[in-house]
């Protein structure tokens, strides 16, 4: 895909909570989430990403206080739509919040928000999120209706779910060009993650309205064997190439 060539690239948000992962799979405390999250900043990351979940099951309270203490780059707390989560982030004030489903039996995030369903509750946690000068990122699925009421509530950014392209079902690549380009002129900026690797990354950082992709799982898996700077400069390699 050929672009303008004032087209910025996408954003790489690197998400460390698996090093955290590893961490509590034998308690103490390496490998250390913060310290992963400054060499991946060093190593080319424009951002971090941690989702402090209901059951703490990788990133845990104190992680997020030292990462908001110790990182200058821009933090990106996932959690739950919750009176807890809410009171969590209003207390560390990251540069972004990113509102994700949460089921205690799921292994990773399935699926987007179900903004429309939330909305008698989503749009004053959204907005009292925003007068803390917190950017309110909304993870959903790549349908116009959640693409609309995510705008609705009051969202700065969606996070489109690329998922089921992962998994390369039919047509989900043509379903994000729409919904990012839909977003896009509602207003929100657009990013995208989950499930993306060096292999099927470039379709999606060639979407014209994709400004920032967030990545985790693949990277600290692919880091035990290369190394985390590695992963970052051959991710930032791959999504540049989408681009020219």
């Amino acid at each position: 895909m050929n672009l303008p060539s004032h087209t910025p690239l996408p954003r790489l948000g690197v998400n460390i909570d698996h090093v955290a992962t590893v961490r509590n799979a034998r308690g103490g405390e390496h490998p250390d989430p913060v310290e992963a999250a400054l060499l991946a900043v060093r190593s080319g990351a424009d951002g971090v990403t941690l989702h402090l979940r209901e059951d703490r099951r990788h990133i845990r309270d104190a992680d997020v206080q030292r990462m908001v203490t110790a990182l200058t780059a821009p933090i990106n707390l996932e959690m739950a739509a919750t009176q807890e989560m809410v009171a969590i982030a209003l207390r560390h004030t990251p540069h972004a919040c990113c509102i994700v489903p949460e089921r205690r039996a799921e292994v990773t995030t399935e699926g987007g928000l179900d903004v429309l369903g939330l909305s008698a509750t989503l749009p004053q946690q959204v907005r009292t999120l925003a007068d803390a000068g917190i950017r309110v990122s909304l993870f959903i699925d790549p349908e116009p209706a959640q693409i609309i009421a995510s705008a609705e509530a009051g969202a700065a950014v969606v996070e489109l779910h690329t998922g089921a392209y992962a998994e390369g079902r039919d047509g989900e690549l043509a379903r994000l060009a729409e919904g990012a380009v839909l977003a896009a002129s509602l207003g929100l900026e657009v990013h995208a993650g989950h499930g993306l690797t060096f292999d099927n990354v470039r379709p999606i950082a060639a979407l014209a309205d994709v400004a920032e992709l967030n990545i985790g799982h693949f990277l600290i898996g692919q880091a035990i064997f290369d190394g985390l700077p590695a992963v970052i400069t051959r991710m930032k390699a791959e999504i540049a190439a989408a681009r020219v």
